[in-house]
C-alpha cells in the first residue's frame, strides 16, 4: 500500500468570489477544489472531462452472480427507529 494521499483544497465562498479566475485555472490544471459555506463542504469543482473520458457503464460478466444470489450483510445488533431519528433531525433544524 502506497503513502501517496491526494490534498484536495477547500475553499470558502467569499474567497472563491474574490478570486475566481485563479481557483478555475487551478482546477483546470487538473486540481479538485472543495467549496465551503463556513466550514460545511457545499460543493466540489472538478476538471471537466470530456464525454470520451467519462466512465462507462458495462453489463455484468456472464459469470458473475445473480442480484438474488449475493448475501444481504447481517443486521446491526440494535434496533432503531428510523422514523423516529427523521423526525427528531427535522424538528432540530426549525
Amino acid at each position: 500500500m502506497s503513502d501517496y494521499h491526494i490534498v484536495v483544497k477547500t475553499v470558502r465562498i467569499a474567497d472563491l468570489k474574490a478570486h475566481l479566475s485563479e481557483h478555475l485555472r487551478s482546477v483546470r490544471q487538473g486540481r479538485s477544489l472543495i467549496v465551503l459555506d463556513r466550514d460545511t463542504p457545499i460543493a466540489r469543482l472538478v476538471p471537466y472531462l470530456p464525454q470520451t473520458e467519462m466512465l462507462t457503464i458495462r453489463r455484468p460478466s456472464a459469470r458473475s452472480p445473480g442480484l438474488h444470489s449475493v448475501p444481504l450483510p447481517p443486521p446491526l445488533p440494535r434496533r432503531i427507529d428510523v422514523v423516529a431519528l427523521l423526525l427528531e433531525e427535522r424538528q432540530s433544524e426549525r
